[in-house]
């Protein structure tokens, strides 16, 4: 099995449920949707956006707090993050009560900033993601425990809780569409489903400016692109790296690219139809369905996720005049 088996995602949910929330699904069938989503049996979302700190990231936050051992938790952790994987990891910190810092780009949306500073994280600004992953990788060495965002096995088994709960909350979806950034929400979640059901199908969803899994699948192993260029900074990894990778190559059939353009206006189907201020990574699998991968979904059943919501107001004004 390459990933983690399905007793092992059992005993992690009830190891850490007690602390996260179910997040809702939500069947999109109502007439607001009509002549919008494509010819298939249905459609449903699973509200990512209203898990503990404001994304899918919890879980894999928690688990990997709760596993510090007592000198590992003395010394505090630190985290490498732009968005959501920082709240997450600030939130899980805070209520273990062990001392988070956390590096970010300077081109951080300021209410990110702010959220972590507000859990009583340490937040430090560095000129890129490049110059975050330097410093979080100094203060690791220097002896905080690393709480990478994606390229850690209890990322991965967070993903797969999430996985786990979705197939058992809607075991009529036979194909799911998920967000691809580190690699870390898909290779845990494909994981979960492949296992609960093996005839489904997995497909995953990257910006066509931030292609790194996708250039990975093409090149038989982990690659690093060459730059990042898209406004979905939550799906803006750099680059795959072999864990996430492993994993995602075992258990996901195909992944898709989409335009900005089409996450703008999949944010504005969900503050239209379901008044969801959503950011770019959020809206990405609605924008999936609705582009590439609408010709192809005819008669089935699909899953989509709305990962997280952690956006300013003035940052999402900026970006939908351009939608």
């Amino acid at each position: 099995m390459i990933g983690p088996t399905l007793d092992e995602i059992v005993a992690a949910k009830a190891e850490v449920q007690a602390d996260l929330i179910e997040t809702p699904i939500l069947p999109l069938s109502s007439a607001r949707w009509d002549g919008i989503l494509p010819d298939c049996a249905g459609v449903t979302v699973k509200l990512e956006l209203f898990q503990q700190a404001g994304s899918f990231k919890a879980r894999g936050a928690l688990l990997g707090i709760a596993r510090l051992d007592a000198a590992q938790r003395q010394a505090g952790v630190v985290a490498a993050s732009g968005g959501n994987h920082a709240l997450a990891v600030s939130w899980a910190a805070k209520a273990a009560g062990v001392d988070a810092l956390i590096t970010m780009p300077k081109a951080t949306d300021p209410a990110r900033i702010a959220g972590c500073e507000a859990l009583g994280a340490t937040v430090t600004l560095h000129d890129d993601m490049a110059g975050a992953f330097v410093a979080m990788n100094n203060a690791a060495a220097n002896g905080r425990a690393l709480m990478h965002p994606f390229e850690a096995a209890h990322m991965i088994l967070g993903s797969a809780i999430c996985g786990h709960e979705y197939a058992t909350q809607a075991p009529q979806i036979d194909t799911y569409v998920i967000p691809i950034g580190g690699g870390g929400m898909i290779s845990g979640m494909a994981c979960a489903i492949k296992q609960m059901n093996p005839d489904a199908t997995v497909i995953g969803v990257e910006p066509f400016g931030a292609d790194s899994m996708s250039q990975s699948f093409a090149a038989g192993q982990a690659v690093r692109i060459e730059k990042v260029a898209t406004i979905a900074d939550s799906l803006g990894a750099p680059l795959a790296m072999p864990l996430t990778y492993g994993v995602a190559r075992a258990h996901v059939d195909q992944i898709v690219k989409i335009e900005d353009r089409e996450m703008l206006a999949a944010m504005g189907l969900y503050q239209e139809n379901l008044r969801i201020t959503a950011e770019p990574a959020c809206a990405a699998t609605l924008a999936a369905i609705l582009g590439p991968l609408r010709g192809e979904l005819a008669g089935h059943q699909v899953g989509i996720i709305a990962c997280g919501s952690n956006i300013s107001l003035a940052r999402y004004a900026a970006l939908m005049p351009a939608s």
